[in-house]
């Protein structure tokens, strides 16, 4: 599947998901939105160009993981407000990356980000700093990979 068409792809499922709407009206304005900004902000690629674009099923493949996470994340936080009796131990956590291109790291802070309790700071090459609202581990690399394993896994394949 071309390039421009898969983010295109994309940007209407994203919309779609924002919107909660199926009405045509949403489905027009969506596809004319999601148009313009990959005819406006993606180049198009040279005929002899590798093909470095995404894939579209590795992306759709991580929704669920990313989903999980954000429910279990909201539900801790939820419990936590609820009942104020439980202990809270937040910190700065230092989570060492795998993933080697930019994209893929930029997708990982922002998952972190999203997800209740926790707030990616900075990011240092290799190196993310994570504001955790009820840090578990001492050891640095338990901790690390308490926040960041399931998505980094699936996000590497993307």
């Amino acid at each position: 599947m071309p390039h421009r068409l898969q983010l295109g792809l994309i940007l209407f499922i994203v919309w779609l998901g924002l919107t909660n709407s199926l009405d045509p009206q949403e489905l027009v304005a969506g596809l004319l939105v999601s148009a313009a900004v990959v005819w406006l902000a993606v180049p198009a690629r040279p005929a002899g160009a590798s093909d470095r674009s995404w894939r579209l099923l590795p992306l759709l493949a991580y929704l669920p993981v990313f989903l999980k996470n954000l429910f279990l994340s909201n539900i801790d936080v939820a419990r936590r407000v609820l009942s104020p009796s439980l202990p809270i131990n937040p910190g700065i956590v230092r989570v060492k990356t795998q993933l080697k291109e930019p994209y893929q790291r930029l997708i990982l802070a922002n998952s972190i980000t999203l997800t209740p309790g926790t707030v990616t700071l900075e990011m240092e090459g290799e190196d993310m700093y994570v504001h955790w609202i009820d840090v578990k581990e001492t050891d640095p690399e338990r901790a690390g990979a308490a926040i960041k394993d399931e998505m980094e896994k699936a996000i590497a394949r993307i």
